[in-house]
């Protein structure tokens, strides 16, 4: 009595995509980093899903070699929430993840004319307010530039238009800058914005 034995034909091995901070929210993102998943993500969904991480990655939690290893998972988890819930790092996030480097890198700047004179005369309105009230408007101002950036941002991850992304991302940075200025802003003083 013979027997035959058949093989199934074995599947070629697909490399395994290397974890980024999408990988440690998978409730959250489960389709990863664009262009498959989505640049703006729900950040009530995101803070939810970091805060059942931390309850259980806590090192408080753990003794021993565990506690450690809690440690270093718990770093982990804060680093990544702390990048994805902020347009603007998620942003230098996912361009340094391609290969470009806007976060540190003083080149990328703009020589968007219109834009650098808009960015002036802000910073012109902040310096000149004499109370938090005469801010108001330009806070909202501001806050739909952010939320315009973060749209474009979505889109440009979504066709794979890093050129693109890039350059929204310098733009979001002067915004996001604006927007620390009104957030501390006290009178008479001098308003900075780091590019």
């Amino acid at each position: 009595m013979s027997t035959t034995t058949t093989s199934s034909p074995r599947s070629p091995a697909t490399p395994l995509e290397p974890p980024t901070h999408y990988t440690l929210f998978p409730k959250t993102l489960p389709d990863g980093p664009p262009p498959k998943g989505a640049f703006d993500i729900p950040l009530s969904l995101l803070k939810k899903e970091f805060l059942q991480l931390q309850a259980r990655a806590h090192p408080d939690r753990h003794s021993g070699p565990d506690k450690r290893k809690a440690e270093g998972t718990s770093a982990l988890i804060n680093e990544a929430y702390k990048t994805l819930q902020d347009p603007l790092k998620r942003a230098q996030y996912l361009l340094l993840l391609r290969g470009i480097d806007i976060a540190e890198d003083e080149r990328a700047k703009t020589d968007d004319m219109d834009l650098l004179e808009e960015v002036m005369e802000v910073r012109s309105l902040i310096e000149g307010a004499e109370e938090e009230r005469d801010l108001q408007e330009t806070r909202e101002v501001n806050e739909k530039r952010i939320q315009g950036s973060v749209r474009l941002l979505d889109d440009m991850f979504r066709r794979d238009d890093l050129e693109g992304a890039k350059a929204e991302a310098v733009r979001l940075r002067y915004w996001t800058n604006i927007k620390e200025s009104l957030d501390s802003w006290e009178k008479g003083k001098p308003v900075v914005l780091v590019h």
